[in-house]
């Protein structure tokens, strides 16, 4: 499968592989090492948690059901969030990370699932043209839009977690 999916089962296919790829890594994390920072971040030169990098998925999983609802109900769409600019990723991804911060590691776990299975419901609704046949995001489609929002990153935290993983024999 090619990494950029053109299809609603090419996306729905990418999504659940790699989902169910990073759950096992995220699963196999004690409790006691989720709180701890050193896994990189995504700002240059930071270390993260890997109960940070769940945060962060939850948050993009999250903006993208937004986005949605509020493009289907012709409402205004601040990208990426509001008062986030694109050029303020990093900041975005530590508000992510604060809504987290005091929450035992099950639960923004339990909150990542729900989010996806959401988008999958999202994904599985719509047809072809809609999420393949014309920009819905600058020339972005909407397709391309969930994947760089969803299976992109959580390929980009699975590498981050395996290697934070293997560094501390886990």
């Amino acid at each position: 499968m090619s990494t950029i999916s053109a299809s609603k089962e090419e996306l729905h296919e990418a999504i659940i592989e790699i989902f169910k790829k990073l759950m096992v890594d995220y699963d196999s994390i004690p409790e006691e090492w989720t709180k701890k920072t050193g896994v990189e971040g995504n700002i240059k030169g930071t270390e993260i948690t890997v109960s940070d990098t769940v945060a962060h998925l939850v948050g993009w999983g999250t903006l993208v059901l937004k986005w949605q609802k509020r493009s289907e109900n012709n409402e205004e769409v601040d990208f990426p969030e509001t008062g986030y600019k694109w050029s303020e990723l990093g900041l975005l991804a530590q508000h992510f990370h604060r809504q987290y911060d005091n929450v035992p590691y099950r639960e923004p776990l339990k909150e990542f699932e729900n989010t996806i299975t959401k988008i999958l419901q999202l994904i599985s609704r719509l047809d072809n043209r809609t999420l393949y046949g014309e920009p819905w995001y600058e020339h972005y489609t909407l397709g391309r839009m969930i994947q760089l929002n969803t299976s992109a990153p959580m390929k980009n935290m699975r590498t981050k977690v395996r290697r934070f993983k293997k560094q501390n024999n886990i």
